[in-house]
């Protein structure tokens, strides 16, 4: 598949990218060129397209274990489905790991208990919030993609590159 070469070898290129997607992710919306964000683009909403395939995909389990006292409990736990799993590793192999950021008068104990049970931010973020949100967009619309937005700033001071604001609509 023929792509843009970004003035960089195909390292550094792949590690902007996966960059940008991650940031954009995370944050909503992101500031770059427009060549840049055209290729951000198509990488982004394959990963939404993803989450948005794959995000109820799971399946209840019980599981017993034995407690400190000897005792035998039950709990019920929610895991991924094959597909899921899948689409799941696909997402870690590509984006980067951000850490959720701790909230303004939260105490360190409050932040650790907060985010005990989420190991990777970005991918849960996609599964919990894009992956509903675009879902119910798409049956409404009866569309599919068209999950990103380019609007168009004018050129950089210094260099004169086409700079825009790429975000999740």
């Amino acid at each position: 598949m023929a792509q843009r070469k970004l003035g960089r070898v195909a390292q550094q290129r792949k590690a902007m990218l996966r960059s940008q997607v991650t940031s954009l992710i995370w944050h909503g919306r992101i500031e770059t060129t427009v060549t840049r964000a055209k290729e951000i683009r198509s990488l982004a909403e394959k990963l939404v397209t993803l989450a948005v395939r794959e995000y109820d995909n799971t399946v209840t389990a019980q599981k017993q274990y034995h407690n400190e006292k000897g005792q035998i409990v039950t709990i019920e736990v929610t895991n991924d489905q094959p597909s899921k799993l899948t689409a799941r590793r696909r997402m870690l192999a590509f984006l980067y790991n951000f850490k959720e950021e701790k909230k303004e008068g939260e105490s360190k104990s409050e932040y650790r208990e907060r985010t005990k049970d989420v190991k990777h931010p970005v991918v849960e973020k996609l599964f919990r919030e894009y992956g509903p949100k675009y879902r119910k967009r798409n049956e409404e619309k009866n569309s599919v993609g068209g999950y990103t937005r380019i609007y168009r700033l004018g050129p950089r001071r210094g260099d004169g590159a086409e700079m825009c604001i790429i975000e999740m609509v």
